[in-house]
């Protein structure tokens, strides 16, 4: 089955504890769910290394957390892809989200992509973005057959990336900003075991340097001068603090701090259309505050979906 280019009842942008609860809502209804979201360790939840706070749980990883989220979110019958989703027509009955491998469409979107959008970019991307800068491996690979690239960033959409990148270029230097890999370990095992791989920890990118197009980059080690790498493409997977909408292209108002509006039941001004979890700027940032708002709008989507005045409380069936 093509998970992509289908048509669902609901879907949802984004993988996180608000996500992945309105997805286990949603399927738990009978509605057709799609979840599209970039990897475990791209949000604020995959990255932490401890929970101890969540009701019921004692202790235990953000990730491990998030996982088994998912899985209980599978076990009702959604479906998760791993995709990018780089667009959104919100203008018509059917609601869609234009990713790197297809089109999503459903009756209701769920917005729930967080606040890890970067507002900085590095010097020089833009300027070669389409000329050796890139944001999808998937897309752009075989561009740089046997060539020398770099991928920047900690999470396993970049680790899944450079593996893919692997098959194509002649070699790959990953460069990582923090102390850690923020990935599953069986993916930085498999990045570290590849023989084209030169793997950069605590390094950060500064600059990408060309002329025309990316002819090399500029990197800092922890406690090490500035050095420049020759390479042919750069492809780009860091994490900031900003609510990530650009994939939205203005279809949505933003406050003053580029956050969505909502109603009480999460719904924005455009109807079946929702957004919760940190792409909102009204909370305290908690994963369970996180998942009572995906709640809440998958009921009410659920609700408008199937025409009731009143959303049912979901107490077990």
């Amino acid at each position: 089955m093509d998970l992509a280019n289908t048509t669902y009842d609901i879907v949802i942008i984004g993988g996180g504890p608000a996500g992945t609860t309105a997805a286990m809502y949603t399927a738990r209804s009978g509605l057709k769910t799609i979840v599209i979201d970039k990897g475990l360790t791209t949000g604020a939840l995959g990255i932490t290394g401890k929970i101890a706070n969540y009701p019921g749980v004692t202790e235990l990883s953000g990730a491990e957390l998030l996982a088994t989220m998912r899985e209980q979110a599978k076990s009702f019958g959604a479906v998760f892809i791993s995709d990018r989703i780089i667009g959104v027509d919100l203008g018509t009955e059917l609601k869609s989200a234009f990713g790197n491998n297809g089109v999503y469409s459903g009756k209701a979107l769920i917005i729930a992509t967080g606040s890890m959008g970067r507002g900085k970019q590095i010097k020089g991307e833009s300027e070669y973005l389409g000329r050796g800068v890139s944001y999808c491996a998937t897309c752009d690979a075989a561009f740089f057959k046997d060539q020398e690239v770099l991928v920047a960033g900690s999470s396993d959409e970049a680790v899944e990336e450079a593996l893919f990148l692997t098959n194509f270029a002649s070699k790959v230097y990953f460069l990582n900003p923090t102390e850690t890999i923020n990935a599953p370990d069986f993916l930085i095992s498999d990045l570290s075991e590849k023989g084209n791989v030169v793997i950069y920890p605590e390094t950060k990118l500064k600059e990408i340097r060309g002329n025309g197009k990316v002819e090399g980059a500029v990197f800092a080690r922890k406690g090490e001068d500035e050095a420049e790498l020759r390479i042919d493409g750069a492809f780009i997977y860091l994490q900031g603090g900003k609510p990530i909408t650009d994939f939205l292209q203005g279809q949505l108002e933003v406050s003053e701090s580029g956050c969505l509006i909502v109603d009480q039941e999460f719904q924005t001004a455009i109807p079946n259309v929702y957004a919760i979890g940190d792409v909102l700027c009204r909370h305290i940032k908690q994963v369970v505050i996180a998942a009572g708002e995906g709640a809440v709008a998958a009921m009410s989507a659920e609700k408008a979906i199937r025409g009731r005045r009143k959303a049912i409380v979901d107490w077990a069936k």
